[in-house]
Order: C-alpha cells, then structure tokens, then sequence
C-alpha cells in the first residue's frame, strides 16, 4: 500500500535539508509532502534539487496543526506518515506498522522514537488527576494501545483523520494538538496502538525551544491544556472536580509568581465561546472513563 508522507517545516531550513537527504532512501515510493509555514522565506531554491517532492508555502503562518492540515488535503492514498522535520528515519520499518490498519477501527500507529540522551519513548498514557487531564510516559513499551498518536511520527489513516476534521488549528502554535485529535478518535470509537517495531529519531521540544522562550512555551502548554479539558471532558464529576482544582492551581501560582500561567488562562478564556461550540462537535460513542480506563 502507498503512503504519503507530511513534513511541516518552520524555520531551521538546513537541519530540515539534511535530514531530508537522510530520509530520503526510506521513503522510496512514498508521496512527499513538505510543508513551509515560515511566510518570510522561501524554500523552494532549497528544494529545487528534489523534483519528487511537493512544496506548500503558507502566505501566512499556520503553527503546527494548521500547517499538518494543510499537507494532508493534499494526500490522495489511504495512509499518511506525519514526520517533523527534525526526524530521521532510520530504516523503512514504518512500513510494518501497515498491517494493522486490516483492523477497520484502527485510526492510527505511533513509533517508538530515540531521544537525544538515548532514551526511547513513545508509548505514553493518559489519564485524570486532581481536576486536570494528565499525559505522561507508559511504563513499558511493548506493542499495544497508545494514548495519543505523537503528531512528530505516526501512520493515520487518511479518511478518519479527515472525518474528524483533523487538528484543531485552536491550539496554534503548538502542544496538546494531537493529544486533542486522538482523544476525539477514542471517544469516536477508533484504536490507537504504539509499535515498538518502528523505531525513529527523534529529539523532542530542540525547534520549540529555539523560538521560544521557557514562559511562553509554559504559558501556551497550559492555555492548550485548558483548552483539551473544556472542550473535550464531558463527565460531570471530573468537571466539577476541574473547576475546583482550577482555583486552587491559580491561586497558588499568583503567589509563586508563575504570571505565565495566569497569561495561558485568559488566553483560554478569551476563546471560550469558539471552545463551546468545537464542544458540540466532539464524538461520544466512548465516555472519558471507558477511555481513560483502558489506560489505568
């Protein structure tokens, strides 16, 4: 089966040209589909030298979501690869991650991912815990289900990701934005697995951290977190219980000082209305405990 594959690149041009080179022989016979979402420079001198490659230049930046969204209107087969651009392949393994889409309810695969101090991740869990929707790393990495499909390297299955609209561009720029797009594909009724088989290179929060300074990545992790929650958590008591540990949260950072995090609520806040109404929207053939149990 055929796979397209979506690169968004934002900045950082010759990190991303050399791990294209690099990539390049693992992706024989795919689709590319690389996406700029720097509106001031151009990439298309750089790409010049890879005719089998399609250049989307954003007239205006989109952040992660919308420039991911933007490559996979492109795609025309039934799977798409979502790789950042400061991944490396490192063999063609992610075409065994195939096979497991023969399973119809199977929404998308994510690979295991060597970080920079060696460490590999990317089996992760879900779950709540005094009032907030928490992640965090699985205790093994065995083949399974997997809490989210990490948005930097992972096979989906195109006509599911479009039914659910894919990413939510309200999350601009960054963070929660796939966590966001697999919760729906749960409560939808889809799977998510995480193969250990597939295994990439990949050095998490390196771009992040070269725009964007410590507070304001803080600032929009929480706003997105607040975000996740309104829109998506539709059991009664885990509201109730959000609401109270909420207060607690921003009392307690107003008198550590931690402003960035009073700056991610009224952000969250100012774009209540939009939020209530994707609220609407959001599947509910699972409830958030049927989900959140299979990960406990």
């Amino acid at each position: 089966m055929k796979i397209s594959v979506v690169i968004p690149v934002y900045k950082k041009t010759e990190e991303f040209i050399a791990n294209l080179k690099h990539n390049l022989p693992h992706l024989s016979g795919c689709e590319i589909i690389v996406v700029n979402d720097d509106p001031e420079k151009s990439i298309k001198n750089e790409l010049s030298a890879f005719p089998v490659i399609k250049l989307i230049e954003n007239k205006k930046n989109l952040g992660f979501a919308g420039a991911v969204n933007a490559g996979v209107k492109m795609v025309k087969t039934p799977l798409v690869m979502l790789i950042n651009s400061d991944v490396k392949l490192l063999d063609k393994s992610y075409g065994k991650a195939i096979k497991h889409f023969a399973e119809k309810n199977v929404f998308a695969v994510s690979f295991a991912q060597k970080e920079k101090n060696a460490r590999t991740v990317g089996k992760n869990r879900i779950y709540f815990h005094n009032g907030f929707f928490q992640h965090d790393y699985a205790k093994d990495l065995k083949f399974g289900q997997n809490g989210w499909a990490e948005g930097g390297s992972c096979l989906i299955d195109k006509k599911k990701f479009d039914s659910l609209n894919g990413f939510d561009e309200l999350f601009s720029p960054f963070y929660w934005e796939d966590i966001d797009l697999s919760y729906r594909a749960w409560k939808t009724g889809y799977t998510i697995l995480f193969d250990p088989e597939v295994i990439v290179e990949h050095h998490h929060e390196t771009t992040i951290g070269s725009f964007f300074d410590k507070n304001k990545v803080s600032s929009i992790a929480f706003r997105n977190q607040l975000i996740f929650i309104w829109k998506n958590i539709h059991d009664g008591g885990k509201i109730f219980s959000h609401i109270l540990f909420l207060k607690l949260y921003l009392l307690t950072s107003l008198f550590k000082g931690r402003f960035e995090i009073w700056k991610g609520f009224l952000s969250a806040i100012s774009k209540l209305e939009l939020i209530m109404k994707k609220r609407k929207s959001v599947p509910q053939v699972r409830s958030d405990d049927e989900i959140l149990k299979i990960f406990t």
